[in-house]
């Protein structure tokens, strides 16, 4: 490394939280992380609705909620078609674009929704929803790191074995980023470490491998620290992970009960991450709702006659047989099977579960809107309120919350969020778009997350004992701005933490806010494995 030093460092750990690092403390078997939290000012981190990765991390390196960045998921829709998102969704500037119009440079490793990236004062890989083997700022970069460090990967290789492949690509991030900080010589660097997120949902019993993860993590860590040498540390996750142990609310299924649904069969349906992941990323096959193909279509004349994928599962777990129906019959003939909603017939419907809401089917809106303009009020206050009632068989509330999307969401983008928003109690209860044959079930996933994530702050100038409660996600990028000395955008919706000083405010001119389509042959299959959108499976 050169004698020159990072200013500020930012460190992403995607899902850390107490709950998951306090026992891995009482272990000491994350050293460089503990110290930096004794050390410095530390607390929860409270992050947003809905508090997934493709959404979250935008608003912490933007400063602002959805309805100003125009992200709340990893899909974009359109009347009923989709896309799957990237940087150029993000309609408010990232800090690294702040700080180039400051002329400060960044080196910014494997964030996710960071594709295409911008023309910045530094360097720039792309991490989650960037195709495997990205464009990387500048031209040729992944090129340069290749030929650095050795093998650099986005994403996992499912032919090899886990943790270790998971613990390999935490420690490509470090290296790559170490590289870069020193043949760029950068006053803000950020990396981001994905698997400590990814590990609970592929393998979520395997506490070995988490420890074992994030004992890698620490490792890179520890290297950072001693090699990029920042002034200021900053670690933060975009929420928080835990287990899933109440009910698994099957909403499709429940507002076809309530009239509000209506299904079809025989179609492709919506995407499933898990063909998606598997292929197409890889591949470079194109991405786009599959073909149900022969078995599907088969499928699907037997469910037009009432036989269907989730009525005969329904029987084989009773018998102990599900898996069979999984290993013989492809995932895309099961999907043409299964019920699926039909967009255009239907009222209001759960497009993806990581949105946490609902979206209606608006006359003018829509592209065959069935609610009338005048009545969107007044049928959305009855669908909050038939959704507030709900309860589980065990009588407690299945909602925290159920309310508008003006309560979650301001800007100019609010209006592309579900219209309904839906906060399960304390996280506990578990939120599904898939027809399962029954409303309510075991939660699909065992581990999921949770609100609170951390964040920790430690360095020169750095308040160790500030108080950090109520810290929320938002308040992120301000705070980067205050460590390095920059005014922050008067449009972000954080404040600057206790722990650095105070910053003024600045008017930063509007960044070009036009979109592009992802390049579909590479994107969504990468996703799929983390359940992050389900495909009537």
């Amino acid at each position: 490394m050169s004698d020159e030093t990072i200013d500020t460092l930012l460190i992403g750990i995607d899902a850390a939280c107490a709950p998951i690092l306090d026992p891995l403390f009482e272990k000491d078997a994350l050293p460089n992380l503990e110290a930096i939290v004794e050390d410095g000012a530390s607390g929860p981190l409270e992050s947003q609705i809905p508090p997934w990765t493709a959404s979250a991390w935008p608003s912490l390196y933007t400063g602002v909620n959805p309805g100003k960045h125009g992200v709340f998921g990893f899909l974009a829709y359109e009347g009923y078609d989709w896309d799957v998102v990237n940087a150029t969704h993000v309609r408010e500037a990232a800090l690294w674009e702040l700080l180039s119009h400051h002329d400060m440079s960044s080196v910014v490793v494997n964030v996710p929704v960071t594709a295409p990236p911008p023309e910045i004062d530094g360097a720039v890989v792309p991490g989650y929803t960037a195709p495997e083997n990205p464009a990387c700022h500048p031209d040729g970069l992944l090129s340069e790191v290749h030929e650095e460090i050795g093998e650099y990967r986005v994403y996992p290789d499912p032919e090899r074995e886990q943790p270790g492949e998971y613990v390999d690509l935490v420690r490509m991030r470090g290296a790559a980023f170490r590289y870069l900080a020193d043949r760029f010589e950068p006053e803000f660097g950020f990396v981001q470490f994905q698997q400590t997120d990814s590990v609970f949902h592929e393998h979520p019993d395997r506490q070995d491998y988490v420890e074992e993860i994030y004992r890698a993590v620490d490792e890179e860590i520890g290297t950072l620290l001693e090699e990029c040498d920042p002034d200021t540390v900053v670690v933060a996750s975009d929420h928080g992970m835990g287990p899933y142990e109440k009910y698994e609310l099957r909403v499709n299924e429940f507002l076809d009960e309530k009239g509000y649904v209506e299904t079809t069969t025989g179609g492709s349906g919506m995407p499933a991450w898990l063909p998606m992941l598997n292929s197409q990323l890889r591949e470079g096959e194109e991405a786009r709702a599959p073909s149900p193909g022969l078995a599907g279509r088969a499928i699907g004349a037997a469910a037009r006659v009432g036989i269907t994928p989730a009525r005969a599962g329904k029987a084989l777990r009773a018998a102990g047989l599900e898996g069979l129906v999984k290993r013989v019959v492809p995932a895309d003939a099961r999907r043409a099977g299964n019920e699926q909603v039909d967009f255009a017939e239907s009222t209001a419907y759960m497009r993806s579960r990581i949105e946490l809401g609902l979206r209606m089917n608006v006359e003018g809106r829509e592209p065959e809107g069935k609610i009338p303009e005048p009545e969107y009020e007044s049928v959305r206050e009855e669908i909050i309120e038939v959704l507030s009632a709900v309860e589980t068989p065990d009588g407690e509330a299945m909602f925290e919350a159920v309310g508008p999307r003006e309560e979650y969401f301001w800007g100019p983008h609010a209006d592309e969020g579900v219209d309904v928003v839906m906060v399960p109690n304390e996280f506990e209860q578990f939120l599904s778009a898939d027809f399962k044959g029954e409303v309510f079930g075991p939660p699909t996933e065992p581990y999921n997350h949770k609100l609170d994530g951390m964040v920790a702050i430690a360095g020169e100038g750095v308040d160790s004992d500030a108080d950090l409660s109520g810290a929320h996600l938002f308040d992120v990028a301000p705070t980067l701005c205050a460590a390095l000395g920059v005014p922050r955008s008067d449009r972000m919706d954080g404040d600057v933490l206790g722990a650095v000083g105070p910053t003024d405010e600045y008017d930063y001119p509007e960044f070009d806010g036009t979109v592009r389509e992802t390049d579909d042959e590479e994107i969504e299959d990468r996703l799929s494995a983390l359940g992050y959108l389900e495909g009537n499976e």
